[in-house]
């Protein structure tokens, strides 16, 4: 094994320098102020980024919204599997989150997605989609930040050229946007 834990252990503490928090802050004051408002907040990804979407999406309904009478309207687009396969197999893979928006998204509301690559077509036409609708756009992403970055409103992005780092610097921008709901912004 030659110290692989030890040094994945150290390039994941160099990473979280990355993060850039500034941005991090701001997507905490945008996502305070769609619940504020009654807003929705939408959150996307592939693969790991999916799980990522879920997570969060869950920390905020439950961990950020029980027992509070200010609640988040969050739904991961990720989560109805259902609908990604009845679009992935009826229209195209590339459809599976923008033909959602278009269901259910407003003017005002946020969409977040999260792109390791920043290069995902799925997640590349919902964020277009979302900034000609109105929306509020986040992107999560690593290396560059891909496409995605640019046309983001916010770019979350972590210049981090390993996939798996890049994956837990996005769960760990999720703990402190949904932590900071849990234990300070009532």
């Amino acid at each position: 094994m030659n110290g692989f834990a030890t040094d994945y252990k150290t390039n994941l503490i160099t990473m979280l320098d990355k993060i850039p928090l500034d941005r991090v802050e701001t997507a905490i004051a945008w996502i305070s102020e769609a619940r504020d408002a009654g807003k929705q907040i939408f959150v996307c990804g592939n693969g790991g980024s999916a799980s990522t979407a879920s997570h969060f999406a869950c920390d905020m309904v439950k961990g950020a919204s029980f027992n509070r009478e200010k609640r988040f309207r969050i739904m991961a687009l990720t989560d109805s599997l259902p609908t990604l396969t009845a679009y992935s197999n009826d229209v195209s893979y590339d459809a599976v989150f923008v033909e959602q928006l278009k269901n259910f998204a407003n003017a005002g509301d946020v969409f977040i997605g999260i792109s390791g690559s920043g290069n995902s077509p799925n997640v590349l036409r919902a964020i277009e989609y979302a900034n000609a609708a109105g929306l509020k756009t986040i992107a999560m992403t690593g290396r560059d930040g891909g496409g995605l970055g640019p046309l983001a409103q916010l770019h979350i992005n972590v210049a981090e050229p390993h996939m798996g780092r890049i994956e837990d610097a996005h769960m760990i921008v999720s703990h402190m946007i949904g932590y900071y709901f849990m234990e300070q912004g009532r």
